[in-house]
């Protein structure tokens, strides 16, 4: 059996980061088994449904890497195929048509609550003769079982059962003739071959009642897996007060899309104690089995702390790249063509213990200013008369020397022996000099990756500061 599953949002706003999370699983089930991932946007409320929102879903799912198979699939255009179920199963005698009003199902609730009984309701219509039915609107309802119960076979909660008394007969179709949501999912999920139904576990009650249109229309069931929601680190369920909610936010905060990923499988899956891993490891580790039941807690230290993991374990190329759609995405200014190439040269001194993309910019501010460089305070303390002196004999040996880490370890060491200083007198001063900056990577990395003109240039621009 070909693994399918697939993603459903519907788009009424950003693509939320416990959806990203769903569908980063069902990503990973299918990649790992060699099956189908699908995306359907599911579009049938109108008025809620904006055009606006897919977009933004198609770009979340872009940056995190979530490629789908075949296009995009739209609920609503699938509409008449939903509605045409709905009338084979009134073929079948296994719906019918309701006549009730909102009147009499609201004074049946109430008669049933004054009495003390269920007010689920029971339409008069179910078994009715066909005969008798008046020339008025219906909706289409599904006979649901009346005894016994219905197990959800569920991976991740387990077998749940719940008692048929319990499940009202299902709208199918409104009065208008128009299907409703429930009847959709499971139309579409069967029509696309889903085989595993991997969502949230706020929708497992809807399970029962899906359950009963599969088992109607006999329809192989999938294999369901509801997922726990997310909480926030104060265990209530995430929302606006706990931070960035959508995915493009994180995006703008300069997170790695591989950081995303990893993150968001470690919420609610693990593999042993393993915390860092390669999308290939994900989707080769990624079982149902390793989802737990409990709610999983949002904590932006650990991201940080897996983000950071990833950018040093990123290639450079590629992180190049991802900063630069960065940048575009936080309307900053883009990079020179020399910069970016400087950028990417810089990258292995740059990467390491990054948090995000705004902290390694921070430390690449050597390599993307230009001269003059704007000295800030803090730095310009270090260029004082002695310093800039000591700058001015280290330089023409920087003329001469190769260009190698070594030559100019050797070439520094000699200046701070010959003044009887300990490299960090040197440091200092040659930060400021090369960097504009107190805190930079190391002035030997640096020096390499500016290249020996510019470094020259640099301190030149040093000696003549105005002290």
């Amino acid at each position: 059996m070909t693994v399918v599953t697939r993603f459903a949002p519907s788009p009424t706003g950003f693509l939320h980061i416990g959806g990203a999370r769903t569908a980063l699983f069902n990503w990973l089930y299918a990649r790992g088994r060699g099956g189908k991932f699908l995306l359907r946007i599911e579009d049938t409320d109108r008025e809620r449904s904006t055009p606006e929102a897919t977009d933004a879903i198609l770009r979340g799912m872009a940056w995190l890497g979530l490629d789908h198979d075949g296009d995009v699939v739209s609920q609503f255009d699938n509409a008449p195929r939903h509605a045409q179920v709905a009338h084979d199963l009134l073929a079948q005698g296994k719906a019918y048509k309701c006549f009730s009003t909102q009147d009499e199902i609201a004074a049946f609730r109430e008669a049933a609550k004054a009495d003390g009984r269920s007010t689920l309701f029971r339409s008069p219509w179910r078994d009715a003769d066909a005969a008798t039915h008046p020339d008025a609107p219906f909706v289409v309802r599904i006979k649901a079982p009346q005894d016994g119960t219905t197990v959800i076979r569920d991976q991740v909660q387990g077998d749940v059962t719940i008692r048929n008394d319990q499940l009202d007969d299902m709208v199918l179709l409104r009065s208008d003739g128009t299907p409703v949501y429930m009847l959709a999912v499971v139309v579409d999920d069967y029509d696309m071959g889903v085989t595993h139904v991997i969502r949230g576990d706020d929708h497992l009650n809807n399970a029962a009642r899906q359950m009963m249109i599969y088992q109607a229309m006999g329809w192989t069931l999938p294999t369901y897996a509801h997922i726990p929601l997310l909480h926030g680190a104060d265990g209530k369920k995430l929302s606006k007060r706990h931070g960035a909610l959508g995915v493009e936010e994180y995006q703008a905060m300069g997170y790695s899309a591989a950081g995303m990923r990893n993150y968001l499988a470690r919420l609610g899956w693990s593999h042993g104690d393993d915390e860092v891993f390669t999308d290939a490891q994900a989707k080769d580790w990624f079982d149902l089995g390793g989802i737990g039941k409990s709610p999983a807690r949002f904590d932006f230290k650990k991201l940080d702390s897996i983000n950071s993991a990833q950018v040093a374990m990123a290639d450079d190329a590629a992180l190049r790249q991802e900063i630069e759609a960065f940048l575009a995405v936080t309307d900053a200014a883009p990079l020179s063509q020399a910069q970016s190439d400087g950028l990417e040269r810089a990258m292995y001194c740059l990467k390491e213990r990054a948090k995000h993309f705004p902290d390694l910019l921070e430390k690449a501010h050597f390599i993307l200013t230009k001269r003059p460089l704007d000295v800030d305070a803090k730095a310009a303390k270090q260029l004082n008369a002695v310093s800039i002196g000591i700058l001015k004999e280290l330089t023409p040996h920087l003329q001469t020397v190769s260009w190698s880490r070594d030559a100019l370890e050797e070439a520094a060491n000699a200046i701070c022996e010959a003044h009887e200083i300990g490299f960090g007198k040197l440091a200092g001063p040659l930060r400021a000099a090369l960097a504009g900056r107190a805190v930079t990577p190391s002035v030997f990395d640096m020096m390499l990756v500016l290249g020996r003109d510019e470094t020259i240039a640099r301190l030149n621009e040093a000696h003549a500061a105005d002290i």
